[in-house]
């Protein structure tokens, strides 16, 4: 039985055994430039924050990583609640607009085709395969989850370890 219970954080806990929670962020110093995510996921009592950064990417794709990251380390389908300060990833998802855009062959319209289509295709996966909820959190609000996965991007985008971003197009 989901039972709400009210936090300082500006979000509802719901109390079930099999829920997880995950905190994304991105971040990207320039756009494009070196960038970075990070994840605080959280499930039952217990807590993992993962973080990485990439040479040259883009402040979207860290945004859309975090979260397709934090949902793939789920060893199994999950009930989730996904908190992000990204508009772009929330929308992309809770306003159908990455279905429509891969329904459309990956356009936007007739014109102008869709960006970053190998993360959205791996976000969609991940909805596919747990019962996600999409949330949306200001940042830099005082929100403890969502500051400390804008901590672990930021820290991810300046660190020494960067790779390549892959599927970045510049």
């Amino acid at each position: 039985m989901l039972i709400p219970r009210k936090t300082k954080l500006r979000c509802i806990i719901l109390e079930d055994k099999d829920l997880v929670y995950i905190f994304s962020d991105g971040s990207s110093l320039g756009n494009p430039g070196p960038g970075g995510y990070g994840v605080l996921l959280r499930f039952k009592n217990y807590e993992k924050e993962i973080k990485k950064g990439y040479i040259l990417t883009t402040n979207n794709r860290m945004e859309l990583l975090g979260a397709i990251t934090g949902l793939e380390l789920l060893k199994k389908s999950y009930k989730v609640i996904l908190i992000t300060d990204s508009r772009y990833v929330v929308d992309g998802i809770n306003l159908g607009w990455a279905s429509k855009w891969q329904l459309n062959s990956w356009m936007k319209n007739k014109k102008d085709k869709a960006k970053n289509i190998d993360l959205w295709e791996r976000l969609l996966k991940q909805t596919n395969r747990h019962d996600v909820t999409f949330q949306w959190t200001a940042g830099h609000s005082g929100h403890e989850e969502n500051e400390r996965s804008d901590q672990l991007a930021t820290s991810a985008a300046n660190g020494s370890n960067l790779v390549e971003d892959i599927g970045f197009e510049k």
